[in-house]
């Protein structure tokens, strides 16, 4: 494929390129390098599947609330702006932690940092059990987003500093790929968790399940409290520090954030907003909901898997991964119009078969949206630029979820079923369509292509 996989032996990288061509800020690593002079873990694969079932725990926690939202609002009284204000609350958190929980990953490393945000999620997770009004259980969800908005940095940090660029897309796809599974989880789970001991004890229980994934990655990760790249050439590359100019000043960085504040927003009404849709529209009842809301995310599981395997067989035929991105990301955007048809749906059963459509689409997406981001930059930042993008959607999903509680008490679903058939195709436009380049920047993106 034409990619130098040659460690450098200069000075002279350039941050921005996949090989090394000018000069690179101290303390960074480009792509190219980071890959060929990455010591990959021999358990790799084992931590991949224990930062999946991270994801899954994080997903399983943020959903239990949705799934007893129905019942739990008229125990405490709440209506529907109250309920968004709640889930403002862990969105706001979230957004604020992506990016402080990413750069505190890149500061202490995928096992530290990993391990210290689940223990604050599952202690937040546990103490919703104790909320006896709106307020404190919009208290219990803002510590939830606190906690929570290191996880998916520290994931992708992990897949991509453990597994070599043609394994990478797959690793990643797994290890975020448990979110779904964990969306999959919590409705039949939280159903029967709250039938046997309350809606207080499905939350008590999610917090015990964090605690016991706690100490198992604690084992498992012994002895690598420090990322796993080893260069040994290069001893300033070590560094914790974050390039922030850098990366502010980098275009690519801006059309990330972009992007991501225009398709998060569908992703966040689909996790918190469809068990409402199904009551109020379509009249389920808490089982029907437990028995059918876990359908759209197993979907999105799958996708999320077989889109990484899918990403990493082309790169291997020979595509460079920056257009294998690109193309599945456009596919994946122009399936996602069919959510707007979900409000014309004849049945519950199409309706529920149209979400699923989506998060499939959703799945092909964001493993290659964050493949595209692992592509571009090294190791050392990946959490950094990952949790900056998930700040910016978190924004949008903020703005958004504060508009939808009114919008639905006074129209109904059907705006916003409408809008999201647009998003995801604005996002992909702004990633894939790049300005006019002048020569200087075609020439250096020739030097660096793949």
């Amino acid at each position: 494929m034409g990619v130098n996989r040659e460690p450098c032996e200069t000075q002279t990288l350039d941050w921005r390129a996949d090989v090394c061509t000018v000069m690179m800020p101290a303390g960074l690593e480009c792509p190219a390098c980071d890959d060929a002079m990455n010591n990959y873990p021999k358990n790799a694969w084992a931590l991949c599947w224990l930062m999946f079932f991270a994801t899954a725990l994080s997903f399983l926690d943020r959903q239990v609330l949705s799934v007893l939202a129905p019942s739990l609002m008229k125990e405490l009284g709440m209506d529907n702006t109250d309920y968004a204000n709640v889930v403002a609350a862990f969105t706001f958190s979230y957004m604020v932690m992506f990016t402080a929980g990413g750069w505190l990953v890149d500061r202490l490393g995928t096992r530290r940092g990993l391990a210290l945000c689940i223990a604050v999620w599952s202690a937040a997770s546990g103490a919703h059990g104790f909320a006896m009004s709106a307020l404190g259980l919009g208290v219990a969800r803002l510590f939830l987003g606190l906690g929570e908005g290191g996880c998916f940095p520290a994931s992708t940090k992990g897949a991509c500093e453990w597994f070599p660029a043609a394994q990478r897309a797959l690793a990643i796809g797994i290890a975020n790929g448990g979110s779904a599974f964990g969306a999959v989880l919590a409705p039949p789970m939280t159903v029967w968790l709250a039938n046997r001991f309350g809606w207080r004890g499905a939350f008590f229980a999610t917090g015990i399940m964090g605690a016991t994934w706690v100490v198992a990655w604690w084992i498992a990760t012994s002895g690598r409290d420090s990322v796993a790249v080893q260069q040994p050439s290069r001893p300033e590359a070590a560094t914790s520090q974050v390039p922030w100019r850098a990366l502010l000043g980098d275009p690519r960085v801006w059309r990330i954030l972009a992007g991501r504040f225009f398709f998060d927003p569908v992703f966040y009404f689909y996790m918190f907003w469809i068990p409402k849709y199904l009551s109020d529209e379509r009249g389920f009842s808490l089982k029907q909901i437990g028995d059918y809301t876990w359908i759209p995310f197993l979907a999105l599981g799958i996708s999320n898997i077989a889109a990484g395997q899918l990403s990493d067989l082309l790169v291997r035929r020979g595509w460079s991964p920056r257009k294998t991105r690109a193309w599945l990301l456009t596919i994946a955007a122009l399936v996602t119009p069919v959510s707007a048809c979900v409000i014309i749906a004849p049945s519950a059963v199409w309706a529920i078969g149209l979400m699923a459509v989506l998060m499939a689409a959703h799945g092909l997406w964001i493993c290659n949206f964050l493949a595209h981001i692992s592509d571009q930059f090294p190791s050392s930042v990946i959490a950094t630029v990952v949790g900056l993008s998930g700040t910016v959607g978190g924004i949008a999903a903020t703005i958004a979820n504060l508009g939808t509680g009114p919008v639905v008490d006074a129209c109904g679903f059907t705006p916003i079923f409408i809008c999201t058939g647009v998003l995801y195709p604005i996002a992909a436009a702004i990633l894939l369509v790049r300005p006019p380049q002048t020569g200087r920047e075609e020439k250096k993106e020739n030097l660096c292509a793949h």
